[in-house]
């Protein structure tokens, strides 16, 4: 067995270390190659039939081994950190599928395939827990960065050190980081990094950093790129803008396809929504404190700086986020029926649709236009949500023009979606991901639903929720700090993963600012940290001091009975 081990340390040693170009898998012949019915060959196939299951259930990594001595068979499953179980074991099938067909006799190969991409790697050698840091595989975007070049190298170099330090400072079951960087007013960096978990932090770091020197020195000055190694893989790319050239073909049906941002009647409605923001924050008549001069910096990040109604940034800017036509919206939705009518809050209510479409593709190598396809009925058509403005309510207007501005810029697995939005003949619409098990609050205060809250799925929540706040806190290009987090802000989707949303009450940080002070106190008592109920100062502190109370709600199952007024201050009361 050890004999194997290093005859395969040696021949890397010998050979020298290389990159493989556009390759989503490398056949190890140095490792020999096995019959179809050999003993290891049977071992092989019974720890990749249930490789996908196993490592679907087990939170995105499995290791399993089968036989002994010289016929024993390892075998590793790794998922992307942000999929979703299902997602994961599609990938880890497919990839199963595909090293069978392509490396059909060999004892040991490794495969990076799927998008986002999953290592399943398998060898007739122990290799759990050891750093390998080859074979090595690239792949880039055609497209060079130009020369903005000197700025992308610097944000670059800081966000992918920030990720590196994240990722392998994960768990021993997790070693995954996700973030953005500001680039331009039209582009940010997105990058992703992870480890397999069995190697250690020390170990993560160098892998981590040997693949951003191996980007660097085949594949500098490209606009997005992945470097794939055994234990771990890294992958970046801009986000996308919207060009012409990205729409796909017609459909042969009598479909009406509604390009959005690629007709100059989209650029001319988009631009006019931008407009329509700027009027509506003028007539709120904000005042130039510290709380409202956020907003206007909101503002600035979705559609430019400097004089917003006549930029020609503001257009090109605009084309990032999708506008949605008020008559598809009321088609949808039956002239907002409330039969379609999911709840009402302090905005205005909100509605499922289940008649609109909305494709979408934001992957590393392959971006294209988003589209809204108007079919009538389907009944295997995308649920989304759409929040319509109040028109009595004030406040929902600035909670409006808020959430559009702040969310339209953040992206990450455990947020909401923001899919698009209206502003026609005086109503103002935001169109969401729908999620189909509403809100944490109606499982954890209702006895019968309750029921189906395991204490793993309350585990889950928890992580889910606290890597959306680590987010927003750490990970994103802004600092947010949410201000108003509670169960009821809380949704889940159809297999019960968390993702917050309600962003209306949401502020940025800028630089190194840590806390603010504010005379308006939003959110809901008892969620609230004391500091800021009784002085208005809020930070980060604050968003945990309502994660806090969230966790006691999940854990105990009670809902939290406000604030009690004692001589120490405010503590926070569960019901027994």
């Amino acid at each position: 067995m050890w004999v194997n081990v290093l005859a395969f340390l040696l021949t890397h040693l010998l050979t020298g270390m290389s990159i493989i170009f556009n390759q989503d898998y490398v056949c190890i012949t140095e490792s020999g190659s096995f019959t179809t019915n050999s003993r290891y060959g049977k071992n092989l196939d019974h720890i990749l039939d249930s490789l996908p299951d196993n490592v679907s259930k087990s939170g995105g990594f499995f290791t399993a081994t089968a036989g002994q001595d010289s016929n024993k068979a390892y075998a590793l499953g790794l998922c992307s950190g942000d999929l979703n179980p299902h997602d994961c074991y599609g990938l880890v099938k497919s990839a199963v599928r595909d090293l069978r067909d392509k490396c059909p006799d060999h004892k040991e190969a490794i495969s990076w395939s799927g998008d986002p991409a999953c290592i399943v790697r398998y060898a007739n050698r122990p290799f759990f827990g050891i750093l390998e840091l080859e074979p090595t595989t690239a792949g880039t975007i055609t497209q060079d960065i130009g020369s903005n070049l000197p700025r992308f190298d610097t944000i670059w170099e800081s966000l992918t050190d920030r990720l590196v330090r994240n990722a392998s400072n994960g768990s021993f079951s997790r070693k995954y980081a996700t973030g953005e960087a500001y680039l331009t007013v039209s582009q940010n960096i997105n990058a992703q990094m992870q480890c397999t978990p069995d190697i250690s932090q020390e170990e993560c770091d160098s892998c981590l950093r040997a693949a951003k020197s191996s980007f660097k020195e085949c594949c500098h000055g490209k606009q997005g790129g992945y470097v794939q190694k055994p234990n771990c893989m890294f992958t970046f790319d801009l986000i996308p803008t919207i060009t012409q050239d990205q729409k796909p073909e017609k459909n042969q049906n009598k479909s009406i396809w509604v390009p959005l941002g690629e007709s100059s009647s989209a650029i001319l409605g988009l631009a006019l929504v931008s407009a329509c923001c700027i009027f509506l924050w003028k007539r709120t008549n904000i005042q130039g404190d510290k709380e409202d001069s956020q907003e206007v910096q909101l503002l600035d990040l979705f559609i430019g700086s400097g004089n917003h109604e006549n930029s020609s940034e503001n257009v090109e800017t605009s084309q990032e986020f999708p506008s949605i036509k008020l008559d598809i919206l009321l088609a949808a939705t039956t002239n907002f029926c409330d039969e379609n009518k999911l709840g009402q809050g302090g905005f205005g209510p909100v509605y499922k649709v289940i008649m609109i479409r909305i494709f979408f593709m934001m992957k590393p190598t392959k971006y294209t236009c988003l589209y809204v396809n108007f079919q009538g009925a389907l009944a295997d058509g995308n649920e989304i949500a759409v929040k319509r403005l109040s028109r009595a309510s004030s406040q929902g207007l600035l909670e409006f023009k808020n959430e559009v501005m702040l969310i339209a810029k953040l992206q990450h697995r455990n947020l909401v979606r923001l899919l698009g939005c209206c502003l026609e003949k005086n109503e103002k619409l935001l169109v969401y991901e729908f999620m189909p098990n509403r809100s944490l609050d109606l499982f954890l205060f209702d006895s019968s639903l309750a029921t189906q809250l395991s204490w793993q799925k309350r585990f889950n929540i928890i992580k889910g929720t606290a890597r959306g706040i680590m987010y927003l806190h750490e990970d994103s290009h802004l600092r947010v700090i949410h201000r108003d987090l509670k169960a009821s802000n809380v949704l889940l989707d159809h297999e019960m993963n968390p993702k917050i949303s309600d962003f209306g009450m949401a502020k940025i940080f800028c630089g190194d600012q840590n806390e603010a002070n504010t005379n308006r106190v939003v959110g809901t008592y008892g969620y609230v940290a004391p500091e800021y109920a009784m002085e208005g100062l809020f930070s980060v502190k604050s968003d945990v001091f309502s994660f806090g109370v969230i966790l006691l709600e999940i854990i105990s199952g009670k809902k939290n009975n406000g604030f009690h007024l004692s001589e120490h201050g405010m503590e926070i009361m569960v019901k027994r």
